[in-house]
């Protein structure tokens, strides 16, 4: 793919016989490392977000030991280290508000060291993401390996997915339909082994990102964490990537334009997160590649949803690796001219040589585009008044019924006040209501919680309703499901529209026309404008300060403005 690079950069600490050379040596030789580990062979970071906070990442330091493996087999010098690990389950105010800083973190840590390439554990939500975004401001060679995911849960003989049974056993508990006995049951049988949520959530979405963009080894997406082909997989991973450091193949050869659009195809056809937009988009961004909400919509508005996956379906990621996992939802994308297949891949193949062929080992979990779960697909990205940057809504998790919906606003104006207020007996709220929340987006949480999705009032779910329109400036989690708007932009705490709407308002939605509006006049929203005190930053310092202060709205990524673009990795001075 490339020429051997002229020089190694770690060849700048380690070669030579000056004092830094030997002042870098000699102390490297503390942990017992023989002198042939410095005659010129490429070093290998393995950039290791294990950490027991992190659940979903708890097994990475075996994975770790795989990718060494390979490393030294295919000559190579490897060197781990460790980086800021986000655990979606356990931070707060939520992870979201730590992926800059995690990138921050990763790239400034392959800058300082003598790093040739980089093999990037990672596993729970962000950390693929926040390391993607790291390596790629560096844009040296970099193959991403995923911890993989949990096996399926089992809850009395039943299958139960991660997060999207959480919100269900709860809104059932709140309806009277189960016992607070029966969820905490459930609780036991849901995560039964290492690895990621196995459900179709924002974890098992970004690891089918890096295998649909090329910068993870086959079969990365689907294959349990406690499968030993996940092993297998990371000791190829080890190989690889001194191959691409010979080769001089860097990120931004493999993460082309093509590659973006075809993850956008293939998150419509698995029914992916509205995360990996956000994600996606920042990636993108790191690289200096054009990637806009607008894309989104394009390449993904007709492409069916054929993967019968929780949230949107019925079946977990342990069925989807059996059934031949991505490279099978990429074969029938391709069969359909919706993929570039010469994109090429950090195995060495292209994109058309892997899909090539494959089989379909269970056509009820992988369906075909004749029988596709939802027909049209993709994420869509809804316009007017209310959003003029822009919203998102996945339509394989939502509603048909409520794809077309006016209704009256029932307002929350942050979290608290939801909680607050939600289950009030005395509230006028019904199933045609909207519920609309405020203040809970990038810079209004801060870091743009996983909220959305608001669990419904329970004198509407006793009921028996399931779903309503909700909208916010606030993410929801991969696995959680229903008629939810998201990502609003401009969010509340700037001073978008959504921070002017009111109760009893009117609300318009119209997904197939892409529509979002406010049936509110332009003169009396600018005479609301003229009240509006825009909220308290929370915190007066500290990253959280430098977060608020810098970060971008949710149709540009929500990275920190200062950290877009590539900076490479040029030596520094040295130290000494």
């Amino acid at each position: 793919m490339a020429d051997k690079p002229k020089k190694l950069r770690s060849t700048d600490w380690f070669g030579g016989e000056g004092k830094n050379a030997f002042m870098h040596r000699s102390w490297m030789k503390n942990q017992g490392l023989p002198a042939d580990q410095f005659d010129g062979r490429p070093v290998i970071g393995i950039c290791n977000t294990w950490s027991e906070l992190t659940p979903c990442n708890a097994h990475l330091r075996d994975i770790a030991e795989r990718v060494k493996r390979g490393v030294y087999e295919a000559g190579g010098f490897p060197l781990e280290f460790p980086v800021m690990s986000l655990g979606e389950s356990n931070l707060r105010p939520t992870a979201m508000l730590f992926r800059n800083l995690a990138s921050m973190d990763v790239e400034e840590s392959i800058r300082a060291n003598p790093i040739d390439g980089v093999v990037l554990l990672v596993g729970c939500d962000k950390t693929t993401p926040a390391l993607l975004m790291g390596a790629a401001s560096c844009d040296i060679p970099a193959i991403t390996v995923s911890g993989g995911p949990m096996l399926n849960g089992d809850y009395r003989g039943q299958k139960i997915g991660s997060g999207t049974h959480v919100w269900r056993v709860f809104e059932d508990v709140k309806a009277g339909k189960i016992s607070t006995a029966d969820a905490l049951a459930a609780e036991q049988g849901q995560s039964r082994s290492p690895g990621h949520c196995m459900t179709m959530g924002t974890a098992s979405t970004m690891a089918s990102m890096v295998e649909a963009l090329g910068i993870g080894m086959t079969d990365n997406a689907a294959l349990p964490a406690v499968d030993a082909r996940r092993r297998v997989l990371a000791q190829m991973a080890g190989r690889r990537i001194v191959d691409l450091v010979r080769q001089d193949v860097k990120m931004s050869k493999i993460l082309t334009r093509a590659a973006f659009e075809n993850a956008i195809r293939v998150n419509g056809a698995i029914g992916g997160s509205t995360n990996a937009v956000i994600h996606l988009i920042a990636v993108a961004g790191r690289l200096g590649v054009e990637l806009s909400l607008d894309d989104w919509d394009r390449l993904g508005r007709d492409v069916p949803t054929i993967v019968d996956l929780m949230p949107s379906g019925r079946f977990l990621m342990e069925d989807f690796c059996y059934a031949g996992g991505l490279k099978v939802v990429m074969r029938a994308l391709a069969e359909k001219g919706l993929l570039h297949l010469d994109a090429m891949t950090v195995t060495g193949e292209t994109v058309g040589e892997i899909v090539r062929d494959v089989p379909n080992y269970n056509p009820e979990v992988i369906r075909g585009f004749d029988n596709p779960l939802t027909e049209h697909g993709g994420i869509a990205v809804l316009r007017g008044n209310l959003c003029p940057q822009g919203a998102v809504l996945k339509p394989s998790a939502a509603s048909e019924h409520l794809m077309r919906h006016r209704g009256r606003a029932v307002v929350f104006e942050n979290i608290e006040h939801y909680h607050a207020r939600v289950d009030d007996p005395a509230l006028d709220i019904d199933e045609n209501c909207v519920m609309v929340l405020k203040n809970c987006g990038p810079k209004g949480y801060p870091g743009m919680a996983e909220v959305g999705n608001m669990g419904l009032p329970t004198k509407v779910l006793k009921k028996g309703i399931t779903d309503m329109v909700r909208i916010s400036d606030a993410r929801m989690s991969g696995t959680a499901y229903g008629t939810v708007v998201l990502h609003t932009a401009p969010e509340a705490a700037m001073g978008g529209p959504l921070a002017l709407v009111r109760d009893g308002d009117m609300i318009e939605l119209d997904v197939p026309a892409r529509r979002l509006h406010l049936e509110v006049s332009d003169a009396e929203l600018a005479e609301r404008r003229k009240s509006w005190v825009p909220p308290e930053p929370p915190q007066g310092g500290g990253y959280q300060r430098l977060y608020v202060d810098h970060v971008l709205q949710a149709d540009r990524g929500c990275d920190l403005d200062f950290l877009v673009g590539k900076r490479g990795a040029d030596v520094p001075r040295h130290s000494h």
